[in-house]
């Protein structure tokens, strides 16, 4: 059972969504974690039974690995990628219905600074008639839906360097006509290519959308240390009590900020008491059901924060904090659909179905794969898609008993690391593999 924090009942009907810059279809897939940045949608129709043989509508050979997901918008399929022969970074688009590749753009240059991921891990992000491309190298283009390039930019040129250990990946967000980024980081380099901007802050940049121009630059301060200053998460927009608000979670605590200037609303922390050093942090943010979640890395509890609040909070503005060791996340982002969160352990290979007021587990099951599982886990039509290392599929039922209601090899076998999201649209998913990229289904 989850720890309770007595406090006063939650808010549980509030509605949680995405404002963009226009109206999208309900089966559009804008950017990493879906329109309402909870790993759902509205798409219907989906396939349950498919194989990298079965039911495929069409399949694209990718030039390189990424831990990027495909987002959908207007019939069109956007894909960041590595072009490893060339060392280039890529920016790519699909017809969604036949597979027909419609423009291929170079955007930067390079393929990683470690062995363990690449310069491709951010998504892209899109409207109606505009789609950002980003990657760990700062390299930054807005492109429109025919492959015309709008602008170009590179955070690292205007703002410093990145100063991470790893390979820096986090996916911007847009609100409005603002195209969002943080970059939360260590203060200082960390190797010798970093050195030479000096002392640097974490902050939250808004450019415009259309121009490039800056909209609002924000420090985002800390009191973490070395490696727990660094954050691979996101930003998360949701709407709770009729405001539209922004979540960052990263060096060692969870704040709230006002999407339209970058200021910092509340401020939840710590995690991490004693100050740990290693402690970096990947899984974003999650909103759903009066509560927002942090999941602390390496093995540590997630934290259930209840929103509405204001200033510095303390523990007592927290709804719960788990106990069961299954209702952890060193990777993997939870997911929020049919009012239930749903929160992949990577190391374990497991998924716990959890109450959002109480932390309750109303299930925990095990995926049953040999590969680690850090993808996020997406879900739509009663369905939860998610996928190993190893590109071992497996779709979830939703219901009150955990069921595994298929499971699928989509490649590329034991020497895979497949981290990409799977992206529903109505009719049809996309899979990406190292090595491919599945459309599963008849997409409409």
């Amino acid at each position: 059972m989850p720890r309770p924090i007595p406090t006063a009942a939650l808010t549980l009907s509030a509605t949680f969504g995405l404002a963009f810059a226009d109206p999208l279809g309900a089966a559009d897939w804008p950017g990493w974690r879906g329109p309402d940045h909870n790993g759902s949608s509205d798409a219907s129709d989906l396939p349950v039974e498919f194989s990298a043989d079965d039911k495929v509508c069409w399949s694209a050979p990718m030039p390189g690995s990424a831990a990027s997901t495909p987002v959908v918008v207007g019939g069109t399929v956007f894909v960041s990628s590595t072009d490893e022969a060339n060392e280039t970074l890529l920016a790519i688009a699909y017809d969604l219905k036949s597979g027909a590749e419609r423009w291929r753009k170079i955007v930067g240059r390079g393929l990683a600074q470690d062995n363990r991921s690449n310069f491709a891990g951010p998504s892209p992000v899109a409207t109606s008639d505009r789609v950002a491309f980003f990657y760990g190298t700062g390299d930054l283009a807005v492109f429109d839906h025919s492959g015309s390039l709008q602008w170009k930019r590179n955070l690292q040129d205007d703002h410093g360097k990145f100063y991470f250990l790893w390979t820096f990946s986090s996916s911007p967000v847009i609100h409005g006509e603002k195209l969002i980024f943080q970059v939360l980081q260590r203060d200082t380099a960390v190797h010798d290519f970093q050195r030479g901007d000096g002392k640097q802050s974490s902050y939250l940049l808004a450019v415009d959308l259309n121009s490039g121009e800056q909209i609002y630059k924000v420090e985002r301060p800390d009191d973490a240390v070395a490696e727990a200053k660094e954050a691979f998460s996101t930003p998360v927009l949701h709407t709770f009590g009729g405001k539209t608000r922004m979540l960052i979670s990263g060096g060692d605590c969870l704040t709230g900020h006002d999407p339209e200037t970058g200021e910092e609303l509340w401020r939840w922390g710590t995690w991490n008491p004693d100050k740990i050093g290693h402690w970096r942090l990947v899984p974003s943010p999650v909103a759903g059901g009066g509560v927002a979640l942090a999941c602390a890395p390496k093995k540590a509890p997630v934290y259930a924060v209840k929103l509405g609040g204001s200033g510095r909070l303390a523990d007592s503005d927290l709804a719960w904090i788990s106990e069961d060791e299954a209702v952890s996340s060193d990777v993997s982002t939870p997911l929020f659909y049919g009012g239930h969160f749903y929160i992949l352990h990577s190391d374990r290979k497991s998924i716990s179905k959890v109450e959002p007021s109480s932390g309750d587990v109303v299930w925990t099951g095990d995926l049953d794969c040999q590969g680690k599982v850090e993808a996020s886990p997406t879900a739509a039509d009663g369905k939860i898609f998610c996928i190993s290392h190893h590109g071992e599929t497996r779709v979830v039922g939703t219901g009150d008993a955990f069921e595994i209601l298929a499971r699928a090899e989509m490649g590329p076998g034991r020497n895979g690391r497949v981290r990409s999201s799977i992206t529903p649209t109505d009719g049809a998913i996309l899979i990406r593999t190292d090595e491919r990229l599945f459309c599963i289904g008849s997409p409409r």
